[in-house]
């Protein structure tokens, strides 16, 4: 696989739920990075995947379940969910979030 650019301003935000918008920006044979913004107050729906999923919270404030277990992350903060366990959660504050996905998702693509 060759060098790839994604730029910024070029990658269009895809609406995927009522205060969520997800910009996929760049992936791979084995990899993707995804940026996510959340308004205020906006739930992110449980949902499973088998990717592993690495979220590195950027600004605000999301409070996550993942599995049984509920978290809350800050700027700065980092989770790692494995391929197949239940995560969702709501944003307590408007928040951008990265996602680094492994194998990259076809669906986000």
């Amino acid at each position: 696989m060759s060098f790839k650019l994604a730029r910024y301003a070029d990658v269009e935000p895809v609406a995927v739920g009522e205060g969520i918008w997800r910009r996929t920006l760049v992936w791979g044979e084995a990899s993707m990075l995804v940026e996510t913004t959340f308004e205020a107050g906006t739930e992110l729906a449980v949902h499973a995947h088998p990717h592993e999923q690495i979220t590195y919270l950027v600004s605000g404030e999301l409070e996550l379940k993942v599995g049984d277990e509920v978290v809350t992350l800050g700027p700065g903060d980092s989770v790692l969910v494995p391929g197949g366990v239940a995560h969702g959660g709501v944003a307590r504050a408007g928040s951008v979030a990265i996602d680094a996905f492994s194998p990259p998702r076809e669906d986000f693509k």
